[in-house]
């Protein structure tokens, strides 16, 4: 799995919270500027956390021995995942009125001697109550306890039974995605970023967009999911959010990377990483590839989208069976997402009105598919978020 990483030592102590306020969302090289409302009135964006309080009390706080016994006590059997935050399991809760048949959920456990802590548990306890979205995982509640023998920190989800794009797109233990699903789920994922971009009250940058983070349900639609890394984006006349740069190689935008000037522009260029994934069928980074083909973005360049050996790059897992002239399209909106000058990336509105065009280029050419892939085969457990951090330097 491809390793998330953090350019410089993080010497932030963890913050032992018992309820969910996150300070510090964000930090910028301006100050922020105000919005003035038509009555001549001055006020200013509200954030996340201000938003959080709005809509916090949607979620459930569950108690450390409801979640311990939902997953029978963390029994390795039923772990699902694991990462820089801890681990993953599925679990089977009450519902919140007792009423009704058990639900079962996806259960992440900070892991307390991991590189990532309370604050990205914070961060996705509050972003995760405020957004709502089809194509956005759904946090269903948290618990957060303090006591004699440590903290404890757990998230608590929706159960996606699908795992994650990245296990269908690379791994030979399931059926390959078929074109026009790849373009359904490229849709949803890209619809759900610009939720986060367009569709809120205030920016939402992802950072960390890649295939391991788009999960599947029981019908294949995506839902995004790993919102540890979120931040809030630039307000008023501020042009960038300035952070420590983390994401994962192969993904993150090179500019972040090097300036640690974050924007939602960042996001556009792990999604065109993401794009020539569906596309290729390879991984971003595959360090068993020759080395003049480990890295995708570079290894396409010799094969244009316009170029007669455009076909060179097209999973071969695919048979054949998909719309050349949409492949196109998707390889050239790839490229416009790679631009080097973040300003001339596209947005992602635009983005998804591309891949709406592409989908129906593709049923025009009445692409064969073979059989629907929720059929295929029964699927192991999903892995919900499983990000390990790497710090350099």
């Amino acid at each position: 799995m491809m390793k998330c990483f953090s350019i410089f030592s993080s010497g932030t102590k963890r913050r032992g919270k018992s309820s969910p306020e996150l300070r510090e969302q964000n930090q910028s090289t301006k100050p922020p500027t105000r919005l003035v409302k038509s009555t001549g009135s001055i006020v200013s964006p509200r954030s996340i956390p201000e938003l959080y309080r709005e809509k916090g009390h949607n979620l459930r706080k569950f108690s450390f021995s409801e979640l311990r016994n939902a997953t029978n006590n963390f029994n390795r059997m039923l772990k699902i995942g694991e990462g820089g935050f801890g681990s993953v399991y599925k679990g089977s809760i009450k519902p919140p009125d007792d009423q009704g048949e058990p639900l079962v959920v996806a259960i992440k456990k900070l892991n307390r001697n991991g590189m990532q802590g309370h604050k990205e548990w914070l961060a996705e306890v509050q972003f995760l109550g405020v957004v709502e979205h089809p194509n956005l995982v759904k946090l269903l509640g948290y618990c957060s306890v303090d006591g004699e023998r440590g903290i404890q920190r757990l998230l608590v989800y929706e159960y996606m039974p699908n795992k994650s794009l990245e296990s269908h797109l690379f791994s030979r233990a399931y059926p390959p995605i078929p074109w026009r699903k790849r373009l359904q789920i490229l849709l949803g994922a890209a619809q759900g970023l610009a939720y986060l971009h367009e569709g809120l009250e205030i920016q939402v940058i992802f950072r960390d967009f890649k295939s391991a983070n788009v999960l599947l349900d029981e019908n294949f639609n995506p839902k995004l999911s790993d919102f540890g890394l979120a931040r809030e984006g630039p307000q008023g006349d501020r042009t960038h959010v300035s952070t420590m740069p983390v994401g994962t190689y192969g993904y993150a935008a090179p500019e972040y990377v090097e300036t640690g000037h974050l924007k939602s522009n960042s996001d556009l260029w792990s999604f065109g990483v993401v794009l020539y994934e569906i596309l290729s069928g390879r991984k971003a980074i595959d360090r068993l590839l020759p080395q003049s083909e480990q890295k995708l973005i570079e290894w396409v360049k010799q094969f244009p989208a316009d170029s007669k050996r455009f076909r060179m790059i097209m999973d071969p897992r695919l048979n054949n069976q998909y719309s050349l002239s949409a492949a196109r399209k998707v390889a050239k909106l790839a490229d416009s997402c790679l631009r080097k000058n973040p300003e001339d990336r596209p947005a992602m509105s635009q983005i998804v009105d591309v891949l709406q065009d592409a989908i129906r280029e593709s049923e025009d050419d009445n692409i064969k598919s073979p059989s629907p892939v929720p059929s295929l085969l029964p699927l192991p457990e999903p892995s919900t978020s499983t990000r390990r951090t790497v710090h350099v330097g």
